[in-house]
C-alpha cells in the first residue's frame, strides 16, 4: 500500500489541494496564501504530497504513476480523513489527477476547480527523455522553449527532492491519455501567457467548464494571483 503524506488543516467543509509536478502540497498551498485564504472564507484544507513527491512513497517505477492509480491515492486518503465528499482545487499536473478522480468516484467530488492546463500533454510534447534530465542533470537539457524550464529552475537545489522518482512520474505520467471530461460543476482558471494552458478554450469546452482567464499571468505566476482565489472561492461556495 502506497503511504501519501497528508497535512489537514482545521476548518469545516474542508477543499482538497492537489499540487503539480516536482512540488509539494505545502509549497504549492500553503506558501502561495490558499489555506489562509480558505480560512478566511471559513473553509479547512487536506493538503496530500501526490506519490513520489515530498513526503509520500516515492517508487522509482514508470508502471507505478498514472492518472488514475495517484487518483486512487487521493480516494484512500479521504477514506482515511473520513470525508464522504469534498471540494477540490488542483493545479497542473494535479488537475489530471483530479479529473481521473472525478472520473473513478465521482460521488466523492462536489465541485472542482482544476488550473494550468489546456489540452496539450505537456511530459510527451518536450520530450519525456528531457523532462526526466531536468532533475538529474539541469534545466539545460530541455528546450529553452519549454515552459517546463522555469518550474524547474531550481529543482536540483531543493532538499529532499527524489529525482529519480520525478522522472519515473514523468514517464509514466505521458503514456497516458489527458481525463478531459467532467461530470461535477467544473471551474478552469489559466494565464493569459501561460503556453502550458494551451487550448483553454478547447478543454473548458471538454469539461463543460466556466473559463477564467487571468490576464498577464504565467504558469508560475497564476498558481498566487489573487484573481485565481477570488475566482475559486466564491465557485465553490456556490
Amino acid at each position: 500500500m502506497t503511504h501519501i503524506h497528508v497535512d489537514r488543516h482545521p476548518g469545516p467543509a474542508p477543499v482538497l489541494l492537489v499540487h503539480g509536478f516536482a512540488t509539494t502540497g505545502s509549497l504549492t498551498w500553503e506558501a502561495t496564501g490558499w489555506v489562509a485564504a480558505l480560512a478566511e472564507a471559513g473553509r479547512g484544507a487536506i493538503v496530500p504530497d501526490l506519490r513520489g513527491h515530498g513526503g509520500s512513497d516515492a517508487p522509482h517505477d514508470p508502471d507505478a504513476y498514472s492518472p488514475e492509480l495517484l487518483a486512487q491515492d487521493l480516494l484512500a486518503v479521504l477514506d482515511e480523513q473520513e470525508v464522504e465528499q469534498v471540494d477540490a482545487i488542483a493545479y497542473s499536473m494535479g488537475s489530471w489527477v483530479s479529473l481521473a478522480l472525478v472520473e473513478l468516484a465521482p460521488h466523492r467530488i462536489r465541485r472542482l476547480v482544476v488550473g494550468g492546463v489546456g489540452t496539450v500533454e505537456q511530459f510527451a510534447r518536450w520530450g519525456v527523455s528531457a523532462v526526466q534530465g531536468a532533475p538529474r542533470d539541469g534545466v539545460g537539457t530541455l528546450d529553452s522553449a519549454s515552459p517546463l524550464a522555469p518550474l524547474l529552475a531550481s529543482l536540483r537545489e531543493a532538499p529532499g527532492v527524489d529525482r529519480e522518482a520525478l522522472a519515473a512520474c514523468a514517464a509514466g505520467m505521458a503514456t497516458h491519455p489527458l481525463p478531459l471530461a467532467s461530470t461535477v460543476p467544473t471551474m478552469l482558471v489559466v494565464g493569459e501567457v501561460d503556453p502550458v494552458t494551451e487550448g483553454a478554450d478547447e478543454a473548458a469546452r471538454l469539461l463543460g467548464a466556466e473559463l477564467v482567464v487571468l490576464p498577464k499571468r504565467n504558469h508560475v505566476t497564476t498558481l498566487s494571483a489573487r484573481g485565481f482565489k477570488q475566482a475559486a472561492v466564491p465557485f465553490l461556495t456556490a
